[in-house]
């Protein structure tokens, strides 16, 4: 599930790119990378906003608030991953001090 993971990083990025473009922010950044030191906090921002609304509508009853926040952070649910199943060990393996000692 590659998208999801994709659409929750680039849409906030998206949106604090806007909010910066749209709102100024009060600041005037002539420098290119002070400006894209604004984007990015603001982004950041805009993320952690959300991603803590979605996070409080988990633990509430009803899934309204974490489906709309989800939908602020591009995807309307956090994205699950399978857990891999654990590797069974190496045959004649030792540890790293079995190896030092001989």
């Amino acid at each position: 599930m590659l998208l999801p993971s994709l659409l929750r990083t680039v849409v906030p990025m998206l949106a604090g790119w806007i909010i910066t473009l749209l709102t100024g922010l009060g600041l005037h950044a002539d420098s290119t990378t002070v400006a894209g030191g604004l984007t990015i906090a603001v982004a950041a921002a805009y993320y952690l906003v959300f991603r803590l609304l979605e996070w409080v509508g988990e633990r509430l009853p009803g899934v309204a608030l974490q489906r709309a926040a989800g939908v602020f952070l591009g995807w309307a649910r956090p994205p699950s991953y399978l857990k891999p199943k654990a590797l069974e060990p190496v045959g004649g393996a030792r540890s790293l001090d079995e190896a030092q000692n001989g």
